[in-house]
């Protein structure tokens, strides 16, 4: 599992301090960044971790950031840390995808409680993208025909329908069947939909989930 790194981007350079102070003071390594181009330059992408960023900055706002994050695909959790006035700049980027804000000035234990919470989001979504990737790796090993009976499986169609759909015997459906299950190392049916899921889950497209 790769480096838990706090990132505190804020250009006051107080609060910047401050915070990465108190999450050492916690055990928590973290570190600061004057801005959010900065961050992107020097961010190693695949890095675990989590975001601390204000939301008003020059160059390129908290918004902006969330923005270019998601474009890259880069899914660390984001806390946005707001000032007065702020609240709807905070709505925008839970909508775009930050994890939690605060309104500064906020409490050192609720700062420390969410990023806490932020890094344990951050290494459940590192396992699974772990899981995912596994997971699709094997199901490039499928045939074309075995990938028509995975699908066939995942949909709920008992093997008759699958022979049908195919134009295939029942029996040569049996076959193919046994060779995805042995192939993806599913011991039952609904591991097996359980793996689809997991590799595109249904809320992500439509169509097949994979």
């Amino acid at each position: 599992m790769s480096e838990a790194m706090v990132h505190v981007i804020d250009d006051d350079d107080e609060v910047r301090r401050a915070l990465v102070f108190l999450l050492a003071s916690v055990g928590i390594e973290a570190r600061a960044h004057a801005s959010a181009t900065d961050f992107l330059t020097g961010f190693p992408r695949g890095s675990g971790g989590c975001i601390v960023t204000d939301v008003r900055m020059p160059e390129m706002t908290g918004i902006d950031l969330l923005k270019q994050l998601r474009q890259e695909d880069v899914r660390l959790p984001v806390i946005v840390m707001t000032g007065d006035g702020d609240i709807p700049l905070a709505v925008e980027a839970m909508k775009i995808g930050a994890l939690d804000f605060l309104e500064k000035p906020f409490d050192d234990e609720l700062f420390i409680t969410s990023v806490r919470r932020a890094l344990d989001v951050a290494k459940k979504t590192e396992r699974l993208d772990a899981e995912r990737r596994g997971f699709r790796d094997r199901f490039e090993t499928l045939s074309g025909r075995e990938r028509d009976v995975f699908h066939g499986l995942i949909a709920g169609h008992p093997n008759k329908i699958i022979a049908h759909l195919h134009g295939i015997s029942p029996k040569t459906v049996e076959v193919y069947r046994a060779n995805v299950m042995d192939k993806m190392k599913a011991s039952s049916l609904s591991e097996l939909v359980r793996m689809a899921m997991i590799i595109k889950p249904p809320h992500e497209e439509d169509g097949e989930p994979i």
